[in-house]
């Protein structure tokens, strides 16, 4: 897998399958013919022009991934070409190049909009590496592009990147039953998506111009919870100091996501299934009836087969909710959709921020290609705001990169497997480990650990049964 993303384009030449079409601008012939060979070698379709409105001329007839642009220039030198290539084409990527290396003249370069700068006499293989990274952010930047145009057309989604085969075939089933009032199931690890997925879902819905209500059911205690789905009458506990609506009147004829429903007491899953099939619920301490028309979709990152056999989940509520399910896949499961979504959390974040917009260099993408992503895309996603925040160059680069990332610091080492050992119970005892190790670390207080690792408390103590995990006393001072 290369390590970015690329769309086949037809370069200047009309060849799709070249590495990219990069324009030089010198006034030097020699400079000129030594780029183009060089470049031209490596596969790139190269075209030259000797000044800056020549070089204005051809981009504004050809199609480019980058510019090789050189400082002093006759006539309009090249600071100002630069600004003249970014208030027409503020994504294609200049490169300055210049006899005079001054820090001076690279924080303008950069100031002005470009992406590196080159000292004369260059080192090839360090200015190859430049220019095959400065092309492949361009082409990562227009499929990401084309990519949210046409889900846009196709499909109305919003802040959902990817092109991989597992998506594109949840992209299809998300769009074919968006427009039915059926339940749906999404199940996945944490981090995932799911929330996303539900908000396209309902987008697509003849409900999108009504509520979409997200609640976190493992997030709360049976009350709470109760009280914040169905609502509740003045006086009907000790704090009901006034009559509230519950979410479910408030999603009427809209859609209400229970995320982390594998959580829900057997109690409170036996009043959604109430709702469910009956479409009626009672506000807590009332008596009325009150009829809404909701949509339900459920989330969870818990084989509820295995909990409805445990007893700890209905069957008939699983039966309810699993009309139409969709498994989301982890990240490495996709990791052509990395780079997308690499670029799409930079730019993201770089807003957010007030930043420029940073580039990762090759080599710090390698190992976000090549790392596991328990936590995935919410995990990559804390990863490249860091990395953004953190940032003062123009380039993202690997010493950025949490140490966990890069293979180091971990506390964790991690044996060969038994060769009997089947993957389940593989992930099981690295996830075992895992939990005790920060469990120690915190001095066995769950709710310390579930904060670190960023997770409900109730999750974490499903884990720590699920993985009997013995939890030690405290120790004293």
């Amino acid at each position: 897998m290369s390590d970015v993303a690329v769309i086949p384009r037809t370069a200047s030449n009309g060849n799709p399958g070249l590495a990219g079409a990069v324009l030089i601008i010198d006034d030097e012939a020699e400079i000129r013919e030594s780029l183009q060979t060089l470049l031209e070698l490596e596969g790139f379709a190269v075209e030259t022009a000797a000044t800056g409105e020549a070089g204005l001329q051809r981009i504004g007839e050809h199609p480019f991934d980058l510019i090789l642009l050189d400082l002093t220039l006759p006539g309009r030198n090249g600071m100002e070409i630069l600004a003249e290539i970014r208030a027409h084409e503020t994504g294609l990527p200049v490169i300055m190049i210049t006899a005079f290396g001054t820090v001076e003249n690279a924080v303008r370069a950069m100031q002005g909009g470009a992406v590196n700068f080159v000292q004369k006499p260059w080192d090839n293989e360090k200015l190859l590496a430049d220019v095959r990274a400065a092309v492949g952010w361009r082409r990562a930047e227009e499929e990401n592009v084309q990519l949210k145009r046409a889900l846009k057309q196709r499909y109305n989604f919003e802040n959902i990147v990817g092109k991989s085969e597992p998506m594109l075939k949840i992209f299809d089933l998300v769009a074919q039953v968006a427009n039915s009032r059926s339940t749906v199931l999404l199940q996945g690890e944490s981090g995932t998506g799911k929330e996303i997925i539900a908000k396209a879902l309902h987008l697509n819905s003849p409900r999108h111009d009504r509520p979409f209500v997200p609640v976190n059911t493992g997030s709360m205690p049976t009350d709470l919870l109760e009280s914040t789905l169905f609502g509740h009458v003045k006086g009907a506990f000790t704090s009901a100091i006034a009559s509230k609506k519950g979410l479910f009147e408030i999603a009427d004829r809209g859609t209400l996501f229970l995320d982390e429903i594998a959580t829900m007491s057997l109690e409170t899953q036996a009043k959604i299934l109430r709702v469910l099939q009956d479409r009626r619920f009672m506000h807590l301490g009332g008596v009325q009836e009150i009829q809404v028309d909701v949509r339900i979709i459920a989330a969870t990152n818990i084989d509820l087969r295995q909990l409805v056999r445990e007893g700890r989940f209905r069957e008939d509520l699983f039966y309810r909710l699993n009309v139409i399910t969709i498994e989301l896949p982890p990240l490495r499961q996709r990791r052509e959709d990395i780079p997308l979504l690499v670029q799409f959390f930079l730019k993201k974040y770089a807003e957010e921020n007030d930043r420029p917009v940073r580039r990762i260099t090759p080599e710090a993408l390698r190992p976000l290609m090549s790392y596991s992503w328990p936590g995935n895309v919410r995990e990559l996603e804390n990863v490249i705001e860091r990395a953004v925040v953190l940032s003062s160059g123009s380039d993202i680069t690997i010493d950025l990169l949490p140490d966990n990332l890069l293979g180091r610091g971990s506390a964790l080492t991690l044996h060969d497997p038994p060769t009997d050992a089947s993957l389940f119970e593989i992930v099981e005892d690295v996830e075992r480990r895992i939990i005790s190790d920060m469990l120690e670390k915190c001095n066995w207080n769950q709710t310390e650990a579930a904060e670190r690792f960023k997770v409900p408390l109730s999750t974490l103590n499903q884990k720590i049964r699920r993985l009997n995990i013995e939890i030690k006393k405290k120790s004293r001072g």
